[in-house]
């Protein structure tokens, strides 16, 4: 029994030093920005908004560190992303160096991350406006485009006939890349809102026909004799059957189209649209305010990642009951 104790201790409380090496990376990285002096040509080289976020987040990582040694799950998952995390920040640290530090590049293209961090700030209010202006946008596009993709991969998978007259549209249509519908659409659609929409809605749509026809069409054949022999009708069979099994391939559908939306929302926001992560990153382009345009690009690439960790939270939700059928 006691040395059930002392494993069972010994499971809860433990040391792993990869959990310390995003807390020695971010020491390294506040220790650079503090003793070495920005270069004295450098613009803006009195800015100190990258020092207070080295300084929030090593204390936030030193927390974690702590709370990994007694706690298992905190533990498993901190020491997992260790070296990535330490690894971002050793790459950050460099960047640092090579641009404020040393200026062995050229400042125009190449701002300190001080100048970046500072868009932030003095650009607050626009980019929250832009932020959710795209938000919406992509959202009714991939709405609409989802929506019609379901319905158009569900019949072309189930149905021959559907199948027949569909499936040729879909291989002459669906590789042609969205932005080249940009003078079509700005003569069909009464707004340049109604065009941007389409162009987001195009691009899922392909994907999401694509992968969910075809999810249709693995499905074995031995699910529908055997409920065909319990007396199950051929919508109870789709219903039931198809569509529960083609979900995982219409889920990595989505999950493709939604990638594929962000090109296209750039690509749409760059006409008409006066607001938007991509109208703000084109407008900065031609004012040549690079560090305005890695402020966009950085927050878009954000954006992107927190929306496609919430599709797959909602994913491994709904396909719960398929773990231990199917890999993901």
């Amino acid at each position: 029994m006691a040395e059930r104790k002392e494993i069972l201790r010994d499971k809860k409380i433990r040391f792993d030093y990869r959990s310390a090496i995003p807390s020695l990376t971010l020491i390294v990285a506040l220790l650079t920005e503090i003793l070495i002096p920005n270069h004295m040509d450098a613009k803006y080289r009195t800015l100190t908004n990258f020092k207070s976020v080295l300084i929030t987040f090593t204390v936030v990582s030193l927390l974690l560190l702590l709370i990994s040694i007694f706690h298992e799950k905190t533990r498993n998952r901190y020491v997992r992303k260790g070296w990535f995390l330490g690894g971002t920040v050793v790459f950050i640290t460099m960047l640092n160096l090579v641009t404020v530090k040393l200026l062995l590049l050229p400042q125009i293209y190449f701002p300190s991350i001080n100048r970046i961090l500072n868009v932030y700030i003095e650009d607050k209010n626009l980019l929250l406006k832009c932020l959710i202006s795209s938000f919406t946008l992509l959202v009714e596009g991939l709405l609409f485009g989802t929506v019609i993709g379901i319905i158009t991969g569900i019949l072309v998978g189930w149905s021959k006939n559907w199948n027949y007259w569909i499936y040729p549209l879909i291989r002459i249509l669906g590789p042609i890349p969205s932005s080249t519908w940009i003078p079509l659409t700005l003569i069909i659609f009464p707004t340049s809102r109604g065009a941007a929409i389409f162009l987001i809605a195009f691009g899922v749509w392909f994907q999401i026909t694509i992968l969910t026809s075809s999810g249709i069409q693995s499905v074995k054949q031995s699910y529908f004799e055997v409920s065909s022999t319990l007396g199950a009708t051929n919508l109870q069979n789709l219903l039931f059957i198809a569509i529960p099994d083609a979900l995982p391939s219409m889920f990595l559908g989505l999950f493709n189209a939604t990638c594929s939306s962000f090109v296209a929302l750039m690509a749409a926001e760059m006409f008409g649209v006066k607001a938007g992560i991509g109208w703000y990153i084109n407008w900065q382009k031609e004012m040549i305010a690079y560090s305005n345009v890695y402020a966009g690009l950085i927050l878009i690439a954000g954006f992107c990642y927190l929306f496609i960790t919430v599709q797959f939270k909602v994913r491994d939700k709904l396909l719960s009951w398929q773990k231990g059928v199917i890999k993901w």
